[in-house]
């Protein structure tokens, strides 16, 4: 059978829009909650990163966050203007930039711990269910190849 590329070009048979959109509607439902304590989705997630372990280099937030220098570093910026963070120099490697969480970093967790459970309110999926998607959704990513088709 020969390969149909216009059915394979359908919407409805791309595995990356459900994708898309359900990520946009799930970081979306944050927003209610971040929006008050001034906090975008990105930065919501670099602070669950730092408030888990603080004192963490650039490097190691953008590896677990899956972000880039070029994402990271401004993001990074903002929260130390706001008074959040602070970066500086690794004592051992000075090409190592460290960010550590102020008092008010610190403080914003407090401020922010319903934010997990309001929007699981929000989702209705049961627990199983979402541990199923969980555990696919990190399958994808660790079995992703890189561009070009070419392993990572």
């Amino acid at each position: 059978m020969d390969y149909d590329y216009h059915e394979a070009m359908k919407l409805a048979n791309q595995l990356c829009f459900p994708l898309y959109a359900a990520a946009r509607n799930v970081t979306g439902l944050y927003t209610p909650w971040l929006k008050p304590l001034g906090l975008t989705y990105t930065q919501y997630i670099v602070f669950l990163v730092l408030w888990e372990k603080d004192g963490v280099s650039v490097t190691e937030i953008g590896e677990k966050l899956m972000l880039d220098n070029g994402t990271l570093s401004p993001l990074l910026k903002k929260m130390e203007q706001a008074g959040y963070v602070q970066r500086s120099r690794c004592r051992e490697d000075d090409r190592v930039v460290e960010v550590r969480l102020t008092d008010a970093g610190r403080a914003l967790q407090e401020k922010a711990k319903d934010v997990p459970g309001k929007v699981a309110g929000c989702i209705d999926l049961p627990p199983e269910k979402a541990q199923t998607l969980y555990m696919l959704l990190y399958e994808l990513l660790g079995n992703q190849k890189g561009k070009g088709g070419k392993e990572k």
